[in-house]
C-alpha cells in the first residue's frame, strides 16, 4: 500500500530521468553539494580564444549553462568561478548571471576551494568542482563531487566522479547543475512551481 511517506520519497519524473543509471554514490555526493566551483576555459567555454586586431580575446558562453547556474543560485547553492586566466570578459559574464565570486589568475585551485568552503562554513564534502585540465585535478581530488567533460585528458577524467555527456561550452555545466538539483529533489520542483521558463539573462 502506498503511504504518504513513500509518496514523499518518490522522485519527480524529471529528477528520476536525470539520475537514471547513475551510481548511488554519485547521487549521494551530488545531494550533499552546497557550493559549486567551476573552471572557466574548457568548462564554461569550449576553450577557444578568439583574438581581434587589437589583441583582445573573445570567449563564447552557452545560455543553457547560464540558466543552470541561475537555478543553482535560486536554490541557495553558492556558485564560484575559479580560473587561471584573467580578463574583463569573464567579469561581464559573471555580472550578467549575478555570480559574485570570480577568482582569476588562480594557480592553486585546491587552496581556493578550501578557502571558499571555510568562508561559507562548509565541509569539502559539501563542495563540487568541475574542471578539465591538469591544474584542476588537485581541487577535484578534494571536492565532494568532482566533475569533468568528455574532451578532458584521460587522467583528468579519471579524477572525476561524474563526466558530462556534453563538451565544455556546449551545455556541460548545465548537465552538472541539473545533476545537483535532481539529486536534491529540486529540479522537478522547479517545474511544478512554474519556474521552468527562461530567465531574463542566460
Amino acid at each position: 500500500m502506498t503511504t504518504p511517506s513513500s509518496l514523499s520519497s518518490t522522485p519527480h519524473p524529471i529528477d528520476a530521468l536525470v539520475l537514471s543509471g547513475l551510481p548511488e554514490t554519485t547521487r549521494e555526493r551530488a545531494a550533499a553539494v552546497r557550493l559549486l566551483a567551476l573552471d572557466v576555459d574548457g568548462v564554461l567555454t569550449d576553450g577557444s580564444l578568439i583574438y581581434g586586431e587589437q589583441g583582445e580575446a573573445l570567449k563564447r558562453f552557452n545560455v543553457l549553462d547560464g540558466y543552470g547556474l541561475q537555478m543553482l543560485r535560486d536554490n541557495g547553492i553558492v556558485v564560484a568561478l575559479v580560473t587561471g586566466r584573467k580578463g574583463l570578459i569573464l567579469e561581464r559574464r559573471a555580472a550578467d548571471l549575478g555570480i559574485g565570486i570570480v577568482l582569476q589568475g588562480v594557480r592553486d585551485k585546491c587552496g581556493a576551494l578550501q578557502e571558499l568552503a571555510r568562508e561559507h562554513g562548509l565541509l569539502l564534502s559539501q563542495t563540487a568542482f568541475m574542471g578539465d585540465d591538469l591544474i584542476d585535478v588537485p581541487a577535484m581530488l578534494r571536492a565532494g563531487l568532482a566533475a569533468s567533460v568528455p574532451n578532458a585528458p584521460a587522467y583528468v577524467r579519471q579524477a572525476a566522479h561524474w563526466i558530462s555527456g556534453l563538451k565544455g561550452g556546449h551545455g556541460a555545466v548545465r548537465e552538472c547543475s541539473d545533476l545537483i538539483l535532481a539529486a536534491q529533489g529540486k529540479l522537478g520542483q522547479r517545474v511544478q512551481s512554474g519556474g521552468a521558463g527562461a530567465p531574463v539573462v542566460q
